[in-house]
């Protein structure tokens, strides 16, 4: 695996919060300095997940402070319970690092179908954040395995003029990316203005 290189305003890290899985890491946290930008693509399914939607409502703003994922519960055909446990995780994370709602973007994998445990995200946040690291990445790769046999990860250095840009990513998913992005998470991180 390529060892991934601190990105200037990026933390992040991982922890074992048990949604489903026993003794592993299932919930990845990164944080964002103050300024910077998201874009995404998105699922075209018309049955997607509460954190789909909730990332969809709130990515024209363009601003982002943290994302959050889970492993273990997709979050999906759950209803009101799904909308508010997006609420609550979303909110816990806002208020532990200090940014608007709207500026935290989350994702979830596994089971389709179960209502999500809530209180084990919104317990497990402030602990996740007190581990966040420049290095955490491969941590937070595994974080969001599900029936991935290895963790996917990627790093690239390029010139952009004077400068040398960083970029980083992470996903998982095995043979998931059809159709239209289906059950694929994938992060980009990147210091390039």
């Amino acid at each position: 695996f390529p060892n991934l290189p601190p990105i200037d305003g990026v933390m992040i890290g991982a922890y074992a919060c048990g949604l489903r899985y026993q003794g592993r890491d299932d919930l990845m946290l990164a944080t964002l300095a103050p300024g910077s930008v998201i874009a995404g693509v998105l699922t075209k399914s018309k049955t997607a997940s509460a954190p789909v939607d909730w990332c969809r409502k709130n990515l024209d703003r363009g601003k982002v402070r943290a994302i959050i994922a889970n492993a273990g519960n997709a979050n999906a055909f759950t209803g009101k319970l799904g909308d508010r446990s997006v609420e609550e995780s979303t909110r816990a994370v806002a208020q532990t690092i200090g940014c608007n709602r709207n500026e935290v973007f989350m994702a979830s994998t596994g089971v389709i179908g179960q209502p999500m445990t809530t209180e084990k995200i919104v317990g497990a946040v402030p602990k996740l954040a007190k581990l966040l690291r420049a290095d955490g990445w491969m941590a937070a790769a595994k974080a969001i395995m599900t029936t991935d046999t290895f963790p996917k990860v990627a790093t690239r250095q390029v010139k952009i003029g004077d400068a040398t840009v960083t970029i980083n990513g992470f996903a998982k998913g095995s043979g998931m990316i059809a159709p239209d992005m289906a059950t694929m998470l994938g992060f980009a991180f990147t210091d390039a203005k």
